[in-house]
């Protein structure tokens, strides 16, 4: 994937514990052609995760062959899982002209803005360790042990933020949903991103000559 067709890739990144997924399920019904792209992952399904909606869980044999074989757009480890995207269902939606979202941790970000650099990358930054450590703890999911890895890798990844496009503080949801919105709007709206707009506005010009 060299380049993007008419939709507009958006890379979402950010510390788990941050509120990316209520993010997400805030914005997602308010762009008709915004779609999420479900990533592969080693991991088992937490309570309510739906293979194919939340992730398509496979086993790390099945992944590391997939990887082997260059179906990944990018892939990455994360507290000892796989975690990664298909590039052929991700080039599909982008040239049916729906933007496609990318949560992904940011080694595989990393991966992504090196292949498409004109892909816009959103950094979710929660507003302290202390109140990432607590909605952790809040989630019941995870062991003590489990958070403070957690908190450990949450501390490595905010230190590369600066490398994306967007940094939001996310101490308020429905803010939060707003801001990135409108930030999916303004980039849809560059240049390189309408230039299949500009093309069609030419060609008319043309058939009325």
């Amino acid at each position: 994937m060299n380049k993007l067709k008419k939709g507009c890739l958006i890379v979402f990144s950010g510390p788990s514990g941050a509120g990316k997924d209520t993010i997400l399920n805030k914005i997602m019904g308010e762009k008709e052609n915004l779609k999420l792209s479900v990533s592969h992952t080693t991991r088992p399904p937490r309570e309510g995760e739906i293979n194919g909606k939340s992730y398509y869980f496979v086993s790390r044999q099945e992944f590391i062959k997939m990887a082997e074989n260059g179906e990944m757009l990018e892939y990455a480890t994360y507290c000892g899982n796989y975690y990664g995207t298909s590039a052929v269902k991700v080039q599909d939606e982008l040239e049916k002209g729906n933007d496609v979202i990318l949560e992904i941790e940011v080694q595989g970000a990393e991966q992504v803005m090196k292949k498409v650099p004109e892909a816009l990358s959103i950094f979710i930054l929660p507003p302290s360790l202390s109140e990432l450590k607590k909605r952790l703890k809040n989630r019941g999911a995870d062991s003590d042990e489990v958070i403070n890895r957690r908190v450990k890798e949450a501390e490595k990844e905010i230190a590369l933020a600066h490398n994306y496009d967007y940094v939001i503080i996310n101490d308020d949801i429905e803010k939060s949903a707003k801001k990135v919105l409108k930030i999916i709007e303004l980039q849809e709206m560059k240049s390189q991103n309408m230039k299949h707009i500009i093309d069609e506005v030419l060609s008319s010009e043309k058939n009325i000559g």
